[in-house]
């Protein structure tokens, strides 16, 4: 080959030494771009060692740790994987990007509280307000997110919110015609074959309609339910108290106070038994089958978490931990934009549409505290409240909410606690349920 000339080989070296200008530039901006990204995200620690070892030196001794209120609830809610075991929900593959679509609306938007009328965000922002956490979706996007006492990255406990996390896996297994609403739980379960469970279908254990007396009560030490959580390590235990839920539950005698359907009595115990035909059926323990069925599919930003603090045994009935966005991931299944974290329809249209339409109507709806309106069409399949508008409400004690809209493409989910005893808690539910509705009125 002919050797290249000299004006040859200095247009080559412009050339070269141009070429590699432009990749330093570009490597420069974006060493910067990705430095001024980082600086925009600043790690900030959820609890230094010294209030960590201060926090878990205040919990009660002779009494369950959620039995305490103001900022020590707080604490305990979003760092209970700090003192209590706790079993992996796993996640799997790319994350689903979220959309950010701010929408000014909705934290201007005007709204009646306990302490008068102002916008959202003022409420959300005074000392009355016990909202740690708020994420909104429309249409799949992030359209208000909001921070208070927690990090976005913090996994705070969902309590009750984990019963719809059961009651979704029973629709999956039924659209699988892996069971049937209609047959009685003895059939999927031996061990309850003696028991007063033995002929309640799933359907009315759905519907926290058994019949049997063992209500909910998270303070009377001797009632059906808190024997119930101090054997799966909700209530308070001793080196006495019953080790094993399943043997508790198959050998628990309850009265019957109605036939079962006709009445609402919400009972932890009845979501207890779904997680335990879940397990039977799918022959894995219930945190493993919502890996499998649900976190694996919403392309979740992190791992959850159940409470798990006797023997490894969830909370079934309410032991979910989560980072927000994950939870309201989750929510995204119920809607239209199910796409942006799954291509596939992971919760049918057939279960929303029995939820919104259930013909069970009872006379009493709504977890104990739950404060219903009477706009409330019905509760079902563990949801405390089906609204007249579309709303799908499921809360959790001290403070946290689950609300979708599947015709309105809604999700909205919050965490929170408790300043004192309960009933002095500031109801979130209508005040986000009024900005809802003006922000996305009805069609």
């Amino acid at each position: 080959m002919p050797k290249p000339h000299r004006a040859q080989k200095l247009k080559i070296s412009i050339n070269s030494l141009f070429i590699f200008l432009i990749c330093a530039v570009l490597a420069l901006f974006s060493a910067s771009s990705h430095s001024s990204n980082q600086d925009k995200v600043q790690f900030v620690s959820g609890s230094s060692v010294e209030r960590t070892k201060t926090q878990i030196g205040k919990l009660p001794k002779d009494d369950i740790w959620w039995n305490v209120y103001g900022e020590d609830q707080a604490w305990n809610f979003k760092n209970v994987f700090r003192f209590h075991p706790t079993v992996l929900i796993h996640r799997d593959g790319p994350v689903s990007e979220l959309v950010n679509r701010k929408m000014p609306a909705i934290p201007l938007s005007k709204v009646e509280t306990p302490i008068g009328r102002m916008s959202l965000e003022q409420f959300l922002d005074d000392d009355q307000s016990l909202t740690m956490s708020l994420v909104i979706l429309h249409s799949g996007d992030i359209v208000y997110e909001y921070y208070k006492n927690q990090e976005p990255y913090e996994k705070a406990i969902y309590w009750s919110v984990t019963k719809i996390i059961v009651s979704t896996l029973i629709g999956i297994l039924e659209d699988r015609n892996l069971l049937n609403l209609k047959t009685p739980v003895g059939f999927y379960i031996e061990e309850l074959k003696d028991s007063p469970y033995a002929n309640v279908s799933i359907e009315n254990l759905m519907n926290m309609a058994d019949g049997l007396d063992c209500g909910d009560d998270y303070f009377d030490k001797n009632s059906c339910y808190y024997r119930y959580s101090v054997a799966i390590g909700d209530g308070y235990w001793t080196d006495s108290s019953p080790t094993d839920p399943y043997d508790f539950v198959s050998k628990l005698k309850v009265e019957r106070i109605a036939k079962q359907g006709k009445s609402y009595q919400y009972s932890g115990v009845n979501t207890f038994i779904l997680g335990w035909v879940v397990e039977q059926i799918l022959d894995m323990p219930l945190q493993d089958a919502i890996t499998k069925e649900i976190w694996m599919k919403i392309g979740a930003e992190s791992d959850g978490l159940m409470l798990a603090p006797r023997f490894g045994v969830p909370i079934m009935h309410g032991g979910l931990i989560a980072r927000p966005r994950d939870a309201a991931r989750v929510g995204l299944l119920f809607t239209p934009s199910y796409k942006k974290v799954n291509e596939k329809r992971v919760i049918s249209d057939r279960f929303i549409s029995n939820i919104k339409n259930s013909k069970l109507h009872l006379s009493q709806t709504g977890a104990p505290y739950i404060q219903v309106s009477e706009k409330q069409s019905h509760s079902a399949y563990h949801w405390d409240s089906i609204f007249a508008n579309g709303d799908f409400f499921k809360g959790g004690w001290a403070g946290q909410g689950f609300l979708v809209n599947p015709e309105k493409d809604i999700v909205a989910v919050y965490t929170g606690y408790a300043k004192d005893p309960i009933e002095s808690q500031p109801n979130f539910l209508p005040i986000l349920r009024e900005m809802l509705n003006k922000v996305f009125p009805d069609s």
